[in-house]
Order: C-alpha cells, then structure tokens, then sequence
C-alpha cells in the first residue's frame, strides 16, 4: 500500500536532495580510492589504454570548452571537470526522494533502485553514448563491477542524508511557534 505524500512542497524534496547529492557524491569520491586499490594493474592498464581521457568528466569539460569555444587551460579543465561531475551528483540526487515520495519505496529500496540506475543510465548508456568513454564492451567486467558499487554507495549516501534531513525538517514542522534551541548545551541560538 502506498503511502500518501508529505504535506510538504515538492521543491522540499528537491532541494534535500540536491543537498544529498553533493554529500553522496563525496562520500563516493571517498569509497573510490579503496575501490581502486582492489583494481588489479592489468586492469588498470587496460582502462587507461581504452578510455579517451583521465575521467569522463574531464572528457566532458573538454567538450564543453570546445563547444563554447574556450581555451581549456589545465585549471580551468581541472575545475570544469570537478563542477560536471558534483553537479551530476547533486542532481541525480532528488531521484531518492521522488522515490519515496511518489513510488513508495522503503530507504533500502529505494538507495538500491537510486545507485543502479544511477550506474545503468549513466555508466552504462550516456556516458558512452556520449562518447565521454569508450563503448562499455571495451572495458573489463571489474571495471563495470566497480563502478555499480561505486554507485550503490552513492545510493547508500543519498539515502542516509535525505532520511536524515528529512527527520530534521520533520521535527522542525512539528513546533513552528517554538525557537530553534542549539545542539550544544546551555547555548543561546
């Protein structure tokens, strides 16, 4: 049975879940470095052989500047890269919400439904589409493995943010008459 949505304006859950995404897309960044010590150096010479840049996002900034025209300076491709790919995190991440929102999925399922279509939409079908990387069946198993798990952490992190967020905004709805107190005891806020 599905549950009727929060007596909250969509633009709520959006919001939270921009805020999600950015927070999921670090922790990401974060498992990452791990994921790649697991990747085995033949594997890892293969990507770097088969790829057309360091990162997708990177291969997207190059497109952009190119588009637009702009010499990419190593700083300016460097920060461009950075912004396309938080910027793709945070906004995958009101896709949570509108799960639980609107679909009624329990967190667990809807982290899980959250992180793998985040790897098949984008992993598996812009991105080499786009030609950001090469078609999918130039790369190993491992490497398509490692970025689902990539991205079910994403899932995973979007999801404790936004339940956490939620409950904030939960607990704040329910006394609006009463002023915010500080987390810290005996401070004034």
């Amino acid at each position: 049975m599905m549950k009727p949505p929060p007596s909250h304006p969509v633009w709520v859950d959006v919001t939270v879940g921009l805020m999600a995404g950015l927070m999921a897309t670090l922790v990401t960044n974060l498992a990452q470095r791990p994921l790649r010590w697991t990747t085995p150096d033949s594997v890892d010479r293969h990507e770097k052989r088969v790829r057309p840049g360091a990162s997708s996002s990177l291969v997207a900034a190059q497109k952009l500047c190119d588009a637009m025209n702009v010499d990419p300076t190593p700083r300016r491709h460097e920060i461009s890269g950075k912004a396309i790919h938080i910027a793709t995190g945070m906004g995958w991440g009101p896709i949570y919400g509108l799960l639980r929102r609107y679909a009624g999925l329990r967190p667990f399922t809807a982290a899980l439904t959250c992180g793998t279509a985040m790897s098949l939409i984008l992993d598996e079908y812009l991105v080499p589409t786009l030609g950001l990387s090469a078609p999918n069946h130039h790369y190993p198993i491992f490497t398509r493995v490692r970025g689902l798990i990539a991205h079910l952490v994403y899932g995973s992190a979007v999801a404790v943010v936004t339940e956490a967020l939620g409950r904030s905004l939960q607990r704040s709805s329910a006394h609006p008459g009463r002023r915010p107190q500080s987390p810290v005891r005996g401070a004034e806020s």
